[in-house]
């Protein structure tokens, strides 16, 4: 008999405020890909938003996760065994 493996879920979230941090630390625990779209509260509060984005961040790093920035309205966030394509600029 064949093991049965666990799905990964991908998830959209819109963020609108500084408390739906809570609710995406618990689905990064879970293992699941993140899509969180950004424009709601940058058009608030950017200083708002720098803060979300450096604790997602760290929140990401600290559970193994990469996270990446999608274009300019969205930020990525995958589990450990899912890694994020980042093209290598070259600055010259």
């Amino acid at each position: 008999m064949q093991k049965q493996e666990t799905p990964t879920y991908l998830k959209a979230i819109t963020i609108r405020d500084i408390s739906d941090v809570h609710s995406i630390k618990e689905d990064i625990k879970k293992g699941m890909i993140l899509i969180l779209r950004v424009t709601p509260l940058a058009h608030k509060d950017v200083d708002q938003l720098r803060k979300v984005v450096e604790e997602l961040y760290s929140i990401a790093k600290a559970a193994g996760a990469d996270i990446a920035r999608l274009g300019e309205e969205r930020i990525i966030i995958a589990p450990s065994g899912v890694k994020i394509w980042k093209p290598e600029y070259d600055l010259k």
